[in-house]
């Protein structure tokens, strides 16, 4: 049941993610990087990503959860090479067996890797990513092998296809990651919930996972080059079920997540709507 995750997972859980830290730990913001060393580290990344992205296609020829397991460990690699630490919080509410459609809020370009860091890696996750990602050479590669989707947010014709592979992705097991802002913030605020990802789980029946990132933004804000090392907290919330719910629940079903996101992304580098 959610909320009462077994032992055996809790430990494996803790193995996973031995970076894992305390939200209190640490929630001094570091400085940026100097120009040489943000050079290295981009380079570092560049490299990375080429062996693991050719790791991920490789493995991914027999296995596609062995490819999504490359990319968890891409994901953990370049936090590490960035300097950038993850505390997760809130692992209790999620079931090990379940599956969900997983909704987080859209800080930076890092969003992807603090995710694949922050959850474990029992929930196959397989995130909706805008589809000239999937050009990059090595990275995009290695996203089709484990399974994730292509979203044209230019062409909303394709909006069938890519809710026709969504499911198959759940009927093969996995877990859709969304972000229904649909890009990122620019200046802190929650933007609107697009209703596809809710459409995804009214159709295929699965809970609702919210999620808050916490710290990203700071780390690398949009439209900027510039890295600050620090912390970055993750905050799973209470699986919002969808069963029994119509498409005439759409709004309602939206509006509870959209608040659930909210509180779990805290309040650092963020801005509350207006009452």
């Amino acid at each position: 049941m959610p909320g009462t995750a077994p032992i055996a997972y809790r430990e494996a859980r803790a193995r996973y993610n031995p970076r894992a830290v305390s939200a209190k730990d640490n929630d001094v913001p570091g400085r940026p990087l100097g120009p040489v060393r943000l050079l290295l580290t981009k380079l570092a990344v560049g490299g990375v990503t080429v062996v693991l992205g050719a790791a991920a296609v490789a493995v991914g020829l027999l296995s596609r959860r062995g490819a999504g397991r490359v990319v968890h460990l891409w994901g953990r690699v370049l936090l590490g090479l960035v300097g950038v630490r993850v505390a997760v919080e809130g692992v209790e509410c999620l079931d090990s067996g379940a599956r969900y459609v997983v909704m987080a809020n859209h800080e930076s370009s890092l969003d992807i890797p603090v995710l694949l860091t922050a959850l474990p890696t029992t929930i196959e996750i397989r995130f909706l990513a805008k589809k000239s990602l999937f050009g990059v050479p090595f990275l995009g590669w290695a996203m089709s092998s484990a399974g994730f989707i292509p979203v044209d947010r230019e062409d909303r014709s394709t909006a069938p296809a890519m809710l026709a592979r969504t499911l198959d992705e759940i009927r093969r097991g996995g877990s859709p990651l969304v972000f229904p802002e649909e890009t990122w913030t620019t200046d802190g605020r929650l933007l609107p919930f697009a209703r596809g990802g809710f459409l995804v789980a009214l159709k295929a029946g699965l809970a609702i996972l919210p999620v808050g990132l916490e710290g990203s933004r700071l780390v690398m804000p949009p439209g900027r080059t510039a890295l600050r090392p620090q912390l970055v907290t993750v905050r799973i919330g209470e699986p919002i079920p969808v069963a029994g719910l119509r498409v005439s629940s759409l709004r309602d079903l939206m509006a509870r997540t959209r608040d659930a996101v909210d509180s779990l992304r805290g309040d650092r580098g963020h801005l509350r709507d207006p009452i």
